[in-house]
């Protein structure tokens, strides 16, 4: 007998269906060990050892396994093909191992990118080996969740009371947080001025414009700091002859799109 151990207890329905009776399909029902909720689950010390602990939830389902375990020459791990089901995978296996019922059976994996016949077929004739690189990513997120999490929970049960818990995303979410923050602290306001002319055309319709160039000067977004220097640039362009000319709205388009291309151009190489 081969025992195939998949996540879904629907998908190990259709499979079966597909393998036939040579074959007994089970499912874990996802993950079926995680870090225990209490101090030294991880320990940095130790080359970040951990301890697994396997769910009341699960220990049903993992009874049905090792029971099939016991009768199977070949036992087949066909969870999902992405990192958590190479977790689960390896998983059942350390499990199996731990409960001695590896001893003379051949261990496979195997991937299903889809659940067909034809694609169920192929992944049983191409098993490969468990991938270690996918469990240390595995590995890697669950010690981050718990080092982070363990440590930072508690202060934010203090802090606000009904929160569940913080990890590894909600940690770097309040760094981000915090620094910004600290910058706004930090900030120190600096006064500036802006300057808009009221044009009238022969229609008398009001036509509003910003100032882009002062004798000659480029007007920036400092270059008029107090109520002084506005009122002075005022005194200027009242002793201006002003005339508004008008433009094509094809050629304004144009001039829009060379200056924000200019723009664009000196951000990106740093030209003043």
């Amino acid at each position: 007998m081969n025992l195939v151990i998949v996540e879904s207890p629907a998908k190990a329905k259709t499979i079966n269906k597909y393998l036939g009776d040579k074959y007994t399909v089970l499912a874990s029902y996802g993950h079926i060990r995680d870090l225990p909720s209490k101090n030294g689950s991880v320990d940095p010390e130790q080359n970040f050892k951990m301890e697994w602990e396997v769910d009341s939830f699960s220990k049903k389902y993992l009874k049905e396994i090792t029971d099939a375990a016991k009768d199977s020459s070949k036992i087949i791990l066909a969870t999902d093909p992405d990192r958590e089901g190479e977790a689960i995978a390896w998983h059942v296996k350390e499990y199996l191992d731990e409960k001695k019922l590896l001893k003379d059976k051949e261990i496979e994996r195997v991937v299903f990118n889809e659940i067909t016949k034809k694609a169920v077929t192929h992944g049983i004739e191409n098993p490969r080996q468990i991938e270690p690189l996918l469990v240390d990513a595995y590995m890697a997120r669950r010690a981050l969740d718990y080092l982070v999490g363990f440590n930072i929970s508690p202060i934010l049960w203090t802090k606000l009371p009904g929160s569940k818990s913080a990890g590894r995303v909600q940690s770097v979410a309040l760094k981000l947080i915090t620094e910004r923050e600290h910058e706004i602290e930090l900030f120190k306001p600096d006064e500036f001025w802006t300057l808009s002319i009221n044009f009238q055309d022969k229609n008398k319709s009001k036509i509003t414009a910003s100032i882009y160039q002062l004798d000659g000067e480029k007007i920036e977004k400092f270059s008029f700091k107090n109520k002084d220097e506005i009122e002075k640039a005022i005194s200027i362009i009242k002793t201006k002859n002003l005339t508004l000319l008008t433009f094509p709205q094809k050629l304004l388009v144009e001039i829009l799109r060379d200056h924000l291309l200019l723009q664009h151009f000196n951000k990106l190489h740093q030209v003043d």
